[in-house]
């Protein structure tokens, strides 16, 4: 019986390998990273609600036929690889108050209002472009499945570390400031404004804007992920075990990440730099007087919150106005371990 299992995964692992394109030619969103070791990362740098990034996904995976399918989701978010379209769709146009009780019970009630905020951004995309957000996730995943011992990692930090990370990291002005632009943000965006995301030089633009008026911001949700994003890629680029005449012999890996265009140059920065895990994976705990300032103003901030998610839909406002702000105490829900580390 292990006589025959043998014999089948040596003809799966040959299998792939004739599959596997030497020179592949690859879609210009593709970055090709190597390892000290001979391992090789292509990076596809993505448009979180394009259709183009789904096709350049499928194309890479099935172009170099990955040992590893590295994406930017967290455990948090890993549901989203197991529905369908129009499941996804209903989910991100409607912001209950199942789903706002969730994200203050994981996040607490700042980081979890904040989150509900984020998440209306993400529906007003969705209703503009009638299209469910992480297309080019379960694109991955669908494909990565095709793959003959192919694995499936997923390599974003936690969102409940990047939230509180970010609510330490912004002042109070600077949290009514994002917490109203959030709240109003209306302008139209069409399918053409979302493969413009694609480009490298719009990217460097929006990036540099954001950079000049949430520091801050930019710091928790882009560069501190690219650091993490980083760590979890050469995690996944290391050699990987092959049988070979009654033996296992160890050859450099191939591996495909799958992340937002706007990380693909941190990335690209970091790879051969030393990084610090531990940092960016801790909340400072706030000062004396942070704290007392925190108080004082705590009601009116509160409420500007609860007006913002007010209006995301119907008497939710109202609701979380009742809710006691002790909830920002609740632990984090444990997330399936069948999910952690990776799927």
């Amino acid at each position: 019986c292990l006589v025959g299992k043998y014999i089948d995964d040596a003809f799966l692992l040959v299998f792939r390998a004739q599959l596997r394109q030497d020179s592949p030619e690859l879609p210009e969103t593709v970055t090709r990273l190597t390892a000290p070791d001979g391992s090789v990362l292509y990076l596809v740098g993505t448009a979180h609600f394009s259709e183009d990034s789904k096709n350049d996904v499928s194309t890479t995976i099935r172009a170099v036929q990955p040992d590893v399918v590295v994406v930017e989701l967290c455990q948090y978010r890993v549901s989203m690889l197991r529905m369908d379209e129009n499941t996804l769709l209903r989910e991100a146009k409607d912001i209950n108050l199942e789903k706002v009780q969730q994200a203050i019970k994981q996040n607490g009630l700042m980081s979890g209002l904040m989150q509900i905020l984020l998440l209306k951004v993400s529906a007003h995309i969705t209703e503009q472009l009638g299209m469910a957000p992480g297309g080019e996730f379960r694109e991955a995943y669908i494909e990565a499945g095709r793959v003959p011992f192919c694995k499936f990692h997923l390599g974003d930090r936690p969102i409940p570390v990047t939230l509180k990370r970010t609510i330490a990291a912004l002042s109070l002005w600077q949290k009514a400031r994002l917490a109203w632009g959030l709240c109003f943000l209306s302008d139209p965006i069409s399918k053409e404004d979302v493969e413009k995301c694609k480009q490298k030089d719009l990217l460097e633009q929006t990036m540099s804007e954001m950079i000049g008026e949430f520091p801050a911001l930019h710091q928790t949700i882009v560069a501190e992920r690219d650091i993490y994003l980083t760590h979890k890629l050469r995690q996944a680029t290391r050699c990987v075990e092959s049988p070979s005449d009654g033996q296992s012999v160890y050859l450099p890996a191939v591996v495909v990440g799958v992340v937002g265009m706007g990380h693909v140059p941190g990335i690209e920065r970091n790879w051969d730099m030393e990084l610090n895990i531990q940092e960016i994976m801790t909340v400072a705990p706030p000062s004396k007087l942070s704290w007392m300032l925190r108080t004082v103003v705590k009601g009116v901030l509160m409420g500007m919150l609860g007006y913002a998610c007010y209006r995301v839909g119907g008497g939710l406002g109202r609701t979380l106005l009742t809710l006691p702000a002790v909830q920002n105490k609740n632990e984090l829900t444990e997330i399936r371990q069948h999910f952690s580390p990776h799927v």
